[in-house]
């Protein structure tokens, strides 16, 4: 028996043919698509039934109904208009749903039956390419993974992933504990694989799953896709061919990208094999903390990319937020962004002129994207003849002899004869669809021009027709006229009827008025509706040819899109350094950072006066242990340093007076405190995961941050384990160590470990309050200030009060054989007991006492001293 099979059902043959025609149809489609929503295209909606319908109600706030039945049982329906089916495609993506769109190929006229149907593409959340389903500077990108072979006795993962929208391409190998910080670093907004896979740090991804059979997974299938599409013999030249399990992820990934898109996608012409040597290394933590393009909070602002995003395209904002992920480790190219940078600030008045040409150009990336996938639509063309024509003026103002800009500029040549081919064809203000027409320009083609014309002498023809008519029947107020729901008639009133000549048939009969058709006008009315259906196919014709002439210079478009968009960062960059006073970063070979000034690229813009702090880590100086006050600056401090580090290596200018970087591998953070409750782990383990990471991974060049290790526990644990980790840093991994405490007894570990630096951030307590300083100073800090921070924050008096007695307590008495005591100076002598008159004293809230009492309290203490 043949079963159909559809998202909670399965349809036998027999039931089938006793649902109606159109749901026949519906159903063999939707079997094909089980586990997505279908869009089924009738007339000026997209229609969806039974459990799609309910589902689709539900997450889309549109109505559910009922008409009709079939097969004995009602049809449960809700629909979305054509015109407006994009932003419930883009909500629906958003929450992760796969839409198959299935549109009407056959003719309703010729049609028998129900109109042909068939799935012309697919939409999920990874494989969007539309404007209109797009967020401009966030890619989408879509991830495919497999098991691969064991690395040097470590689990590893084969990852492939592809951005439809600019048609990259790439691959790696990684570790599989370091699945997380990848997902990270790429953001995808679906991840493909096998349905038998499972690893913890896919469990708490909001990212849309989509599983795919084991067998689709196979490397030789893998293989032979990707030698198909690249037209290869084999492999080697995208370093894959002895490579199975990247063959398996990226052969599936490419294979799934097709089936959506139901076509080529000729603008995916290579494969990068990415190796970790080639960039700075930041973990998810690293990632998170530093807030590079999201807050803490899961918020675009205010973040690192939001602070620097000075670009006036749309692509230049999306390469921008790419090199801030993907800070490299060659520092040649480096050199080249920097130069360019450089080249720029010296010549504001071309650094002026080329933001002036980049105002309002189209995004070229994913229109070029959209025309390999011959989803361009009319506005697309335009934008991209109004962006082309600006590139010689572009190229000719980067052309001022400095090597950097000289190859941008080279980059941004464009073949002359597809750009005075769109000029020539594109209207200049076209339709918003083909299917309107309006779209090529009069003069490019005789042919429609001809039809147009005929279309055009439409008015002309009806007055002399109405003039000729009225001499031959004497009717004065006879008038020929056309309508879209009549068509081309004569119009009588009804006491003229009997002046009708006899070659008048009747029409159309209304309330006052005949309407009549002679067969001169039936002729020219089939004349005129064949010219505007053949002008409407005609220009179809034109422009599919349009587009399959750009597909012939798709690289050098992508090419000029790639080049448009790094003009667009660095020239951006070079104003914000201007305004921001940045300082272009120097590297050494030798081990050691040092920064003159440096400043928080965020904090600075959001405060009156940012207190510069300077840093210097060498040979002699590789941890610096940072005590200080709550509220003292010491996570600004040390986030200032890591932005400063990746700004470099991304090399963009940075916010300080001066800064040189020896080598940097990784940057590591352990700043901060969250749970993980979906995981079922505490803040503490939390804590301490990140700390075994950072213990596992660093390098000597690794940047490390470090932020109160230990508090999640208690005091005695925390102290130990802090002072075991600091311990570790400096003896074993001595990396670029900023580690913050509050625990006083790590302060001694500079007598200890060579290379331990004590700094601090200091306050002052004054009559108005206690104000922080900002300013980093060696040696360790004298006092913690808790309670005066408490107090800022609006802790009760009451609890102040008794927080202090409770001090003065433990600050008096012996803590076991080793004494915390005061979290930043050293324990005083104990002392027999508490002073009757200072333990009074401080039970006493000055600001509750009348002058009466205050005097009354007086003569007591001086009877208790």
């Amino acid at each position: 028996m043949v079963f159909f099979r559809t998202a909670s059902v399965a349809v036998s043959a027999e039931t089938l043919a006793q649902h109606t025609p159109m749901m026949q149809q519906y159903l063999r489609i939707k079997a094909e698509h089980p586990d997505m929503l279908l869009f089924y295209r009738m007339g000026d909606f997209y229609e969806l039934f039974h459990d799609d319908a309910e589902k689709a109600a539900r997450l889309l706030d549109i109505t559910l109904t009922t008409r009709g039945a079939s097969a004995g049982q009602p049809i449960r329906m809700a629909g979305v208009p054509y015109h407006a089916a994009e932003q419930y495609l883009a909500k629906l993506a958003r929450l992760g749903e796969a839409v198959a769109i299935c549109e009407q190929i056959g003719d309703p006229k010729t049609s028998k039956g129900p109109v042909e149907r068939k799935v012309v593409r697919i939409v999920t959340p990874g494989t969007l390419t539309d404007e209109a389903l797009l967020e401009d500077k966030t890619d989408a990108t879509m991830l495919a993974l497999v098991p691969a072979p064991r690395d040097k006795g470590r689990e590893a993962l084969a990852l492939a992933w592809l951005t439809l929208s600019s048609g990259h391409f790439a691959a790696k190998t990684v570790a599989s504990d370091r699945l997380a910080a990848e997902l990270a670093r790429l953001a995808p907004s679906e991840i493909l694989l096998p349905e038998d896979f499972g690893h913890p740090d896919l469990a708490i991804l909001k990212t849309t799953l989509t599983r795919r059979a084991s067998w689709q997974f196979d490397a030789d299938r893998g293989r032979r896709l990707l030698c198909e599409h690249f037209g290869l013999h084999d492999l080697d030249a995208f370093g894959l061919e002895h490579q199975p399990a990247l063959q398996a992820a990226a052969g599936l990934l490419l294979d799934y990208a097709r089936h959506t898109q139901q076509t080529a996608l000729p603008h995916v012409s290579g494969l990068q094999l990415e190796q970790d040597s080639e960039f700075v290394l930041l973990d998810a933590a690293a990632r998170r903390t530093l807030e590079i393009s999201e807050t803490l909070r899961g918020e675009p602002a205010p973040t690192l990319f939001s602070e620097l995003d000075n670009c006036r395209t749309a692509m230049g904002s999306r390469l921008l937020r790419h090199w801030l992920h993907h800070p490299l480790r060659d520092r040649r190219k480096l050199a080249l962004r920097l130069a360019a940078i450089r080249a720029l600030l010296d010549a504001p008045e071309s650094g002026r002129l080329v933001r002036d040409l980049l105002k309002g150009m189209a995004d070229l990336e994913r229109i070029a994207a959209r025309v390999a996938l011959k989803s361009a639509r009319p506005r697309d063309l335009a934008g991209l003849r109004d962006s082309l024509v600006r590139l010689p003026d572009l190229a000719a103002v980067l052309d001022t002899g400095d090597e950097a800009l000289e190859v941008l500029s080279h980059r941004l040549d464009f073949p002359a004869e597809p750009l005075d081919r769109l000029r020539r064809a594109i209207q200049p203000e076209p339709g918003a669809v083909l299917r309107e027409g309006g779209v090529i320009k009069d003069g490019y083609d005789a042919e429609l021009d001809e039809l147009r014309a005929l279309q055009s002498d439409c008015g002309g023809f009806l007055l002399a027709m109405e003039t000729r008519e009225r001499e031959r029947t004497g009717i004065a107020n006879l008038r020929v006229e056309y309508n879209k729901v009549s068509g081309f008639f004569i119009e009588v009133t009804r006491a003229q009827t009997d002046k009708v000549p006899a070659d008048y048939h009747r029409r159309q009969t209304l309330k006052n008025v005949e309407r009549y058709l002679t067969p001169e006008l039936k002729a020219f009315e089939d004349r005129f509706l064949s010219a505007s259906e053949r002008a409407l196919a005609r220009e179809k014709q034109l422009y599919d040819e349009l587009l399959d002439a750009l597909l012939e210079v798709l690289p050098e478009l992508q090419r000029v899109a790639a080049a448009t968009a790094s003009v667009d960062v660095l020239a951006g960059h070079a104003l914000l350094a201007l305004e921001r006073r940045y300082a272009m970063p120097e590297f050494s070979d030798e081990w050691g950072i040092a920064i003159d000034g440096g400043r928080h690229p965020v904090v600075e813009t959001r405060v009156d006066a940012f207190i510069p702090n300077d840093l210097k880590l060498d040979a002699n100086r590789r941890m610096l242990l940072i005590t200080g006050p709550n509220m003292g600056g010491k996570s600004t401090y040390m986030r200032q340093v890591a932005h400063i580090v990746l700004l470099a290596c991304c090399g963009l200018f940075v916010p300080a007076e001066r800064a040189v970087l020896g080598p940097v591998d990784q940057i590591f953070t352990r700043v901060g405190s969250s749970d993980d409750l979906a995981g079922g782990r505490s803040t503490f383990m939390v804590e301490m995961t990140e700390t075994a990471g950072i213990l596992h991974g660093a390098t000597e060049q690794s940047l490390i941050l470090m932020d109160e290790i230990g508090r999640g526990t208690s005091t005695f644990d925390g102290i130990s384990i802090a002072w075991a980790v600091a311990r570790h840093l400096a003896e074993k991994t001595r990396a670029y160590t900023l580690f913050a405490t509050h625990y006083f007894e790590l302060t001694q570990l500079d007598r200890e470990f060579k290379g331990v630096i004590n700094v601090h951030l200091d306050a002052v307590e004054t009559q108005a309050g206690l104000t922080f300083l900002h300013a980093v100073e060696d040696g360790p800090a004298s006092q913690s200030y808790g309670l005066q921070v408490a107090k800022l924050a609006g802790v009760p008096g009451a609890v102040i009060q008794a927080a202090r007695r409770k001090l003065v307590m433990l600050e008096n008495q012996q803590i076991a054989a080793s004494p915390q005591g005061d979290l930043f100076a050293p324990p005083p002598a104990p002392e027999p007991a508490i002073n009757p008159a200072l333990e009074r004293l401080l039970e006493i809230d000055p600001d509750e006492l009348s002058p009466k009492q205050a005097l009354e309290v007086l003569y007591e203490l001086r009877g208790l001293a």
